[in-house]
């Protein structure tokens, strides 16, 4: 009997050739992705810009991954928001703007100087009244929320910030979260590194062990999406 189609295999419609392995994405097409999907406004992009000139700025999220995010946002009609990671608040503008007038995110991060960028372009934005930025080392600043009664009482969350710490702020979170509530973390692709066994260093290995620890946790409903350097979505069930 012959094999059937590989998990790379084509499908003919019309004489058109449709894949059903997600596209590779060369600089012209993310280019048209970008012109016809992203609504960034006039404060984003010059955030953006500016994150752009810095030694760091790898780790500025991507323009529609904040737009998806903000999307989430508002699809679960979400009021409190946490991030761990902030750098210079792209990403946290991106959840800011989408909440209600009355919606709240905890952003936590342990630079001065790079969340002060964040802190002008927030306060310019108009939204700085709905970041409450906690400026320690994260595993800290989530164990007070937990201490402080606060489990089980967040609808969002985004995880972007040292990997090794991955799988510890994942089971953090996690308590936070409210039974239906959404997590995203970021980089669960890196680069492409976690499927290469030559790479062998902490942070891929962090990730390595993350994304499996997640995909087998039946406590969440997941999804690993090619969107960026890799987005993981993990939803809380419900008991």
């Amino acid at each position: 009997m012959q094999s059937g189609p590989g998990p790379v295999s084509g499908v003919s419609i019309i004489g058109v050739e449709m894949t059903n392995k997600t596209l590779t994405m060369n600089d012209a097409l993310y280019t048209y992705l970008l012109s016809v999907s992203l609504r960034e406004s006039g404060i984003l992009r010059r955030l953006r810009a500016e994150t752009a000139a810095d030694a760091m700025a790898r780790m500025q999220s991507a323009p529609e991954q904040g737009q998806f995010m903000a999307l989430l946002v508002q699809l679960l009609g979400a009021r409190r928001c946490l991030e761990v990671g902030v750098y210079t608040g792209y990403s946290t503008l991106w959840v800011a703007q989408a909440l209600p007038p009355d919606g709240r995110i905890v952003a936590c991060d342990i630079s001065e100087e790079w969340t002060s960028i964040a802190r002008r372009y927030w306060a310019e934005a108009g939204v700085a009244d709905r970041i409450d930025l906690r400026l320690a080392p994260a595993l800290e600043s989530l164990q007070g929320l937990i201490g402080a009664g606060q489990a089980g009482s967040f609808d969002f969350a985004f995880i972007d910030a040292d990997k090794e710490n991955y799988g510890n702020y994942y089971e953090a979170v996690l308590q936070l979260l409210r039974p239906g509530g959404l997590l995203a973390i970021d980089n669960t692709l890196w680069s492409g590194d976690v499927a290469d066994p030559e790479k062998q260093d902490a942070d891929t290995r962090a990730i390595r062990a993350l994304n499996q620890h997640v995909h087998a946790d039946r406590r969440v409903t997941m999804s690993l999406l090619p969107v960026a350097d890799g987005l993981t979505l993990a939803l809380k069930g419900q008991t």
